[in-house]
């Protein structure tokens, strides 16, 4: 074979690491894969290292163990997260995206794949330490950013319909209450989609009154899966009093009450703080 040259290895190394954030890669991979020794590979990577921290792309992480090997994490420094969502509520903000009962037209941005790319790695950079197995989330709306979210944190993403569907075989059922609308709905989830004593991040597009969101924790316990967190990407400030606890959105959604509603929209406090 070859001989590889560092800068060709390093930036194979970068591609493979950027691809597949959060997974763990032994240093025995890339051993195999370069024809490298373990200290010129850690030597590399050290390097490495010093780039993402350096243009703030992110974080490499070595990790030790048995199971250990390196990793590459798409972390969002808290400056760089305040600046876009603070630009995006700019960009949402004013008359035109106003829709009747109190919602904001928000699917270009919400089908924009850098946009989307960008709000799930905020989200999934305030989750890494709680380590879910899987991201859930509630068609349709949702479903880009909830993918990006759990692409970065390197697990699969899992949907929960409005109704079941034969080509995924048996399912639970619940009724919950919609937030909004005061109806009774109904959530179905595959019995093959999830396990037992699993974790998960719920992850959403809007948050209301809560009524959703409730009715997905609920379909967990279903499951006897622990929720770790929730993350939407707006909730409105009113109702104040949802019907969860301990979640974060990104974006705080106020429509005024006058003949022509305005939007106004803020990052939330705990992305400014």
């Amino acid at each position: 074979m070859e001989k590889i040259r560092r800068n060709e290895r390093m930036s194979a190394m970068m591609k493979i690491l950027a691809d597949a954030p959060n997974r763990i890669f032994t240093l025995s991979y890339f051993c195999e894969l370069f024809g490298a020794a373990k200290s010129t590979m850690s030597e590399d990577i050290d390097i490495l290292r010093d780039v993402v921290k350096q243009f703030g792309l992110g974080e490499l992480e070595t990790v030790t163990g048995a199971a250990g090997g390196v990793r590459y994490r798409t972390v969002a420094s808290k400056a760089d997260a305040q600046a876009y969502i603070a630009e995006l509520c700019q960009q949402l903000s004013g008359t035109s995206r106003v829709l009747p009962g109190g919602f904001l037209y928000s699917s270009d941005i919400l089908s924009a794949p850098e946009a989307v790319r960008r709000m799930g790695e905020i989200i999934a950079t305030e989750y890494y330490a709680a380590a879910p197995d899987f991201v859930l989330t509630m068609e349709t709306k949702g479903i880009p950013v909830a993918m990006c979210t759990a692409n970065a944190l390197g697990v699969p993403l899992v949907i929960a319909r409005r109704s079941s569907k034969v080509y995924e075989g048996s399912a639970v059922n619940i009724n919950y209450v919609s937030g909004s609308t005061g109806h009774i709905e109904t959530m179905s989830l595959s019995r093959r989609a999830v396990k037992e004593g699993q974790r998960t991040l719920i992850v959403d597009d809007f948050l209301k009154a809560g009524g959703t969101a409730k009715g997905m924790v609920e379909l967990m316990h279903e499951f006897n899966i622990e929720v770790v967190g929730m993350a939407f990407v707006m909730e409105t400030a009113s109702p104040e009093k949802k019907r969860i606890t301990d979640y974060k959105s990104l974006m705080v959604l106020d429509i005024s009450d006058d003949d022509q509603p305005v939007a106004t929209l803020k990052p939330a406090d705990w992305l400014m703080a």
